[in-house]
């Protein structure tokens, strides 16, 4: 019984981030698998790879059927993270005994949440031109950049990809909030798949009962979510969005400290 409760939970609080802000579902579904049923790190990572797929796919198609994707204007970005992706992956195989996410990504993505929460939160106005224009960067250089950390980070440890996907696009690059979440979950969709078919192929499948509930329950999140989020004022789902991200970073600080 408790397992199914986990999963469901987990899986709903997942697909409700990825289809409000595009956040991954190993955020929610890894850290809840190991903490209330003891489930190992690997198996926990690979559960919520494979459910961010459907649940970010299925939010993609959302958000693309009310025009609030910009393919065009990152797909450097969703070529270097793929591409970048598939090079950590294979690096995390090659040097398991090696936790680049806890000692690179820990604190990062404690901090980027907070900080995109608190700008969501109190700052909504969209800010034009991006950080590129700011420090004369080519916006190109800025998201190769920004796509080879992220993808080689996503693919080693299979976490944070949705998160620094947001803040790269929305802050960084200036674009607006929803055609931001939009554009990161279409490029996390392909990158959960190449991460969890890296995990399966070469940690072995989990526990199925775990992986259905999760996926099912991620995908059904997503979809309500997703579904929302694109009818509603930009305004309002930034502030909701904003509210939910400083909560659990400073939950997140609390934990860790």
């Amino acid at each position: 019984m408790a397992e199914i409760v986990v999963a469901v939970l987990s899986g709903l609080l997942a697909g409700f981030g990825t289809g409000f802000a595009g956040l991954s579902a190993a955020v929610f579904i890894a850290p809840m698998l190991s903490a209330f049923l003891g489930v190992d790190s690997f198996s926990s990572i690979g559960i919520a790879l494979a459910s961010d797929v459907l649940a970010s796919a299925a939010s993609a198609v959302t958000y693309h059927k009310h025009g609030n994707t910009d393919l065009k204007r990152s797909r450097v970005l969703f070529i270097t993270v793929l591409a970048f992706a598939v090079l950590g992956s294979v690096t995390s195989h090659l040097f398991t005994g090696i936790e680049l996410g806890e000692s690179v990504m820990g604190w990062w993505l404690i901090a980027a949440t907070f900080i995109l929460g608190l700008k969501l939160l109190f700052f909504p106005a969209r800010s034009e031109g991006g950080f590129s224009k700011k420090i004369l960067l080519p916006e190109s250089i800025l998201m190769f950049l920004c796509g080879d950390y992220i993808g080689f980070v996503c693919g080693f440890q299979g976490t944070g990809g949705g998160l620094m996907l947001l803040f790269v696009l929305n802050i960084l690059m200036g674009m607006e909030f929803k055609k931001a979440v939009g554009s990161s979950v279409f490029i996390m969709a392909f990158t959960a798949l190449i991460g969890a078919v890296s995990h399966f192929t070469l940690r072995g499948i989990p526990d199925l009962k775990l992986l259905f509930l999760c996926m099912l329950f991620t995908l059904i999140g997503a979809g309500v979510a997703s579904g929302i989020a694109n009818r509603i004022p930009s305004l309002l789902l930034k502030r909701i969005t904003g509210g939910i991200m400083a909560v659990s970073g400073i939950a997140m600080i609390i934990a860790k400290l």
